[in-house]
């Protein structure tokens, strides 16, 4: 008789356990673009090549779903080799040490009509501190592969000294802007 209940109670304990759908990020359809202010005149803008983010969410809303992502910061991009070459090295990044910039959710908050708080914990150069994106989610589609699609406009700021990136001090901002466009493809 113990055996048959404590059966039933294992059987009971992952029948009603909710189901989590994974959706991995199509980098073809997404990007990661950012902007610094320059001289305090102007901003220089430029995006990451290469990078990868999954959300998993057991809620069909996307309400406390886990959102991570990685981004390969050698393939940062702003259209200037000796720049783009400059923001490899020590005095800003250094992919040579650090060579990947991570961020692993810690809420993710539903709020009014098709917004969410994205909270997590950002590591850039072994530093990691706390952050909070703003998102807009878009929406789901099919496309004409019959693969479903989920849409999110993610916008936050980070300070650079909180990271130790310190190179261009007195021409280079310290707060740099983010903005990610990510579609996600839902596993089957």
């Amino acid at each position: 008789m113990k055996i048959i209940l404590f059966a039933f109670a294992l059987v009971a304990s992952t029948t009603f356990l909710p189901a989590q759908t994974k959706w991995n990020c199509d980098p073809v359809h997404s990007s990661i673009t950012f902007s610094v202010g320059y001289l305090g005149i102007s901003k220089v803008t430029g995006n990451f090549g290469s990078y990868n983010g999954s959300l998993l969410s057991e809620t069909a809303d996307f309400s406390n779903a886990k959102f991570d992502f990685t981004v390969d910061v050698s393939t940062i991009n702003t259209g200037v080799e000796p720049r783009d070459n400059h923001l490899k090295s020590a005095d800003f990044f250094d992919v040579a040490q650090f060579p990947k910039m991570i961020f692993a959710t810690t809420s993710f908050k539903k709020g009014k009509n098709n917004t969410y708080t994205l909270e997590g914990v950002m590591t850039i150069k072994g530093v990691s501190k706390s952050m909070s994106f703003d998102v807009n989610y878009g929406g789901i589609a099919t496309d004409n592969y019959g693969n479903e699609r989920a849409g999110f406009a993610i916008s936050g700021k980070i300070n650079r000294p909180d990271f130790q990136i310190n190179g261009g001090k007195g021409f280079v901002g310290d707060e740099v802007t983010f903005t990610l466009n990510f579609n996600f493809i839902k596993s089957k």
